[in-house]
């Protein structure tokens, strides 16, 4: 808008420009025409008749006609200016003090010279209501193209905020809807292409899953059946202690294994559904905490520990009730495996939620506080003849991230402190 008003602006001021010469031309053809039929005389009353008129437009004429040496015979022109009438020059000459004048000279006859200027326009009020114009006209313009952008952009945020939720949704029928817009454009071909994306990752996803069932039934079955008939050795064996303590020694073995497996297939699981809510419900996660802490109490009070617990109540989030409950049992069977002798064990559950688990055991290294959470890994601390797969934190953390949960260890004094809290946001 801006350009188009400056382009205008000169085009005005150049038109009015070519007006004042064109004006002074036929003016001055006029005169001379008038010279030519009626001679000096008549040419110097027709002079002082056009003086006379005041023009209606503002665009005074001024004139003299002046000897060869440039006196003046008539007009108001008081001076010949610097142009030269032989070759008929035009240019700009002072009128007054403040005045500019647009003339041209020229010879009318041997001895006799004539000069005849116009004042310009005065564009100052059509160019400032074309500015006037111009300036509504780009307010509106800017106001309309202001509500146009923004009832697009309110359109485009909407159906953004209706495709994320279908993501997060991520139900079937939701997706499917993605792939089949009634009129697509570009946004609908994005979301189109990631829902066909999501599908394509569920149906690997689920295909990887099912086989990797498929496997761990195939290897679970025979194991159980070799249980089975361990079983039956140990009934049928007598009494020969050497052999009733292989035969269970195998047993245990044999459980070690199936529960590896079990544990493997629900980290891969975890870590497959991972910001997935589908099937997500609200937990009170006081009240299943509270629960968790009374079924151990017993074991504390055998294994001689100090065992105490501080929920706060009332604290809820979405998540699914029994993978929320691994983490607590995750952790409370690592403090009590590696607890020291009277050692303590707390448990806190403040809103957040935050969940608390520490004991006095020997502690974790630096070196190793990430590592512990790595499948199969084992620190020092259980070289001393603690059982266990080395799979318990894996889980617990691969539960959490599906929960958009973190899992991290707190430095201290003694022992070890796990705080499981929400994700922040330069973790995500």
């Amino acid at each position: 808008m801006l350009g188009l008003w400056w382009v205008t602006d000169q085009t005005i001021r150049e038109t009015l420009a070519t007006s004042t010469r064109n004006n002074v031309d036929v003016d001055l053809a006029g005169l001379i025409d008038i010279h030519a039929s009626g001679g000096r005389s008549e040419l110097e009353r027709r002079i002082a008749d056009r003086l006379a008129v005041v023009p209606v437009d503002g665009s005074r004429p001024h004139y003299l006609l002046a000897d060869a040496k440039g006196g003046a015979i008539a007009g108001d022109i008081q001076s010949w200016p610097a142009l030269d009438p032989a070759i008929s020059e035009s240019g700009t000459i002072p009128i007054g003090d403040r005045t500019q004048a647009y003339a041209r000279a020229t010879l009318i006859a041997p001895g006799l010279r004539l000069l005849v200027a116009h004042e310009p326009l005065d564009e100052g009020p059509l160019l400032a209501r074309v500015a006037t114009v111009f300036l509504l006209g780009g307010a509106i313009f800017v106001a309309c193209i202001a509500l146009f952008a923004q009832a697009a952009s309110g359109r485009i945020r909407q159906r953004v905020s209706q495709v994320s939720s279908a993501f997060r949704a991520s139900d079937d029928d939701a997706l499917k809807r993605l792939t089949m817009p009634d009129r697509p454009d570009e946004i609908d071909r994005i979301a189109s292409q990631a829902a066909d994306a999501i599908k394509r990752a569920r149906q690997l996803s689920e295909a990887n899953r099912e086989t990797s069932e498929q496997i761990a039934h195939e290897i679970r079955t025979p194991l159980m059946h070799l249980d089975t008939r361990l079983v039956k050795a140990l009934k049928q064996q007598g009494s020969d202690p050497t052999t009733a303590a292989h035969l269970a020694e195998a047993r245990g073995e044999i459980r070690r294994l199936v529960g590896t497996l079990e544990a493997l297939l629900d980290i891969a699981s975890s870590k497959a559904r991972t910001g997935d809510s589908q099937g997500m419900k609200p937990v009170d996660l006081s009240t299943m905490v509270s629960g968790i802490c009374e079924l151990y109490a017993d074991s504390a009070e055998e294994a001689g520990y100090d065992f105490q617990w501080q929920i706060a109540p009332d604290v809820t989030m979405i998540g699914d009730a029994a993978q929320l409950g691994r983490i607590v049992t995750n952790l409370l069977d690592n403090a009590f495996k590696y607890n020291r002798d009277n050692g303590a064990i707390r448990v806190e559950l403040a809103p957040g939620p935050v969940l608390t688990v520490s004991d006095d055991g020997p502690g974790i290294p630096d070196a190793d506080r990430e590592r512990v959470f790595d499948r199969f890994y084992r620190g020092k601390a259980a070289s001393g003849g603690q059982s266990g797969s080395g799979l318990g934190l894996a889980l617990a953390r691969a539960i959490a991230a599906r929960h958009g949960l973190q899992i991290h260890l707190v430095p201290g004094t003694i022992g070890a402190r796990f705080v499981v809290e929400p994700e922040s946001e330069d973790a995500v």
